[in-house]
């Protein structure tokens, strides 16, 4: 069959109406559409061809019509079990994600963008530039892939691959709701993260989410800030953290920080110290991250007994910390390692 389709006729994202209302127009009955539904969404079918209980004839005369399924370009795995995807979009291109297992969880790190537009100076990812935004069904088509590729349920998902989930708002708001209301996953599960979009952390909670929220900092003052990422000189860290401040009271959802630890650039007790002013007064939870090493710059992970001073300095104020040392290092699958162009 040779059709001519448009994004919308895409079947992957479509709600349980939606696939009804399509399987009756090609002459199925309505019970059909909740079998096309439980088939894209629980059992993760990549073709219509291979859904077995439809009609034999039926599944023949569709079986080329897209869901909007991605295909395994490249896989790598890591010693601690972290794989790494790339992952090949209908257009072509290219993205990454990342399936991250332990013991109690499986955790998939998607993609919002091909590429990244906020050029990080510490990040893979933007040295690669900007190509496109994802549909929502590109993001969801990330977490059932992986889900089917470990062939365990996935239990959390962060938006912290390629992109800048906020610049593709809508996209994601769209994508969260899938993967709650359709795969099943609690939004309490669902991490959005960002380096921080003028206005956009507001329109974000305006949407009332049960999600985690994080904001990517990785800096205590303004001028460092710039430094690490471009974007902040038309950004400021105040404008930012009173934005972050009137998120936590429209939600009443404590936010997130990430900060990279750097060696000899942000991780000195002063920068520390600069960070719990900033923190005082509001719910916030501060996670440290020792820095992953990319070949484009020479930023150097801090040694144990920094990074414990950085954190003690926190704690002696009372500000939440934790220190996360990324997973899939060795597979560049790990925070701030993601770039499609490598293969």
């Amino acid at each position: 069959m040779n059709l001519q389709v448009t994004e919308s006729d895409v079947l992957l994202g479509k709600s349980l109406a939606e696939l009804t209302t399509w399987m009756e127009e090609r002459g199925q009955p309505a019970y059909r559409g909740k079998q096309l539904y439980q088939w894209l969404y629980q059992k993760g079918a990549r073709s219509l061809g291979e859904i077995s209980v439809f009609p034999k004839q039926f599944r023949e005369s569709v079986s080329d019509y897209p869901i909007g399924r991605s295909n395994i370009h490249f896989r790598a795995v890591a010693p601690d079990k972290t794989r790494k995807y790339l992952l090949q979009l209908q257009d072509g291109l290219i993205i990454e994600a990342v399936g991250i297992p332990t013991s109690k969880r499986l955790t998939v790190c998607v993609s919002s963008q091909v590429g990244c537009p906020m050029d990080c100076d510490f990040c893979a990812t933007g040295k690669g530039g900007f190509t496109r935004n994802l549909k929502a069904y590109e993001i969801v088509d990330q977490v059932l892939t992986v889900q089917n590729d470990f062939g365990e349920r996935v239990s959390n998902v962060v938006y912290m691959g390629m992109g800048e989930p906020l610049i593709n708002l809508e996209q994601v708001i769209k994508s969260v709701k899938l993967l709650n209301q359709d795969v099943g996953i609690g939004q309490r599960s669902l991490t959005i993260s960002t380096v921080g979009i003028p206005n956009k952390i507001r329109e974000l909670a305006e949407q009332k989410l049960q999600i985690t929220f994080a904001v990517s900092l990785h800096a205590s003052n303004q001028t460092l800030r710039e430094q690490l990422i471009p974007s902040a000189k038309h950004y400021s860290l105040q404008q930012l953290l009173a934005e972050c401040r009137e998120y936590v009271q429209i939600t009443g959802r404590r936010v997130t920080f990430e900060y990279i630890l750097l060696a000899g650039v942000n991780d000195n007790p002063e920068n520390a110290r600069e960070l719990v002013k900033h923190l005082r007064g509001f719910q916030t939870h501060v996670n440290l991250i020792p820095y992953n090493p990319i070949s484009e710059v020479d930023y150097q992970r801090p040694d144990g007994q920094r990074i414990k001073q950085f954190q003690d300095i926190l704690q002696q104020n009372k500000i939440a910390v934790t220190v996360r040392y990324s997973r899939g290092l060795s597979a560049d699958a790990a925070c701030g390692q993601l770039r499609a162009s490598r293969r």
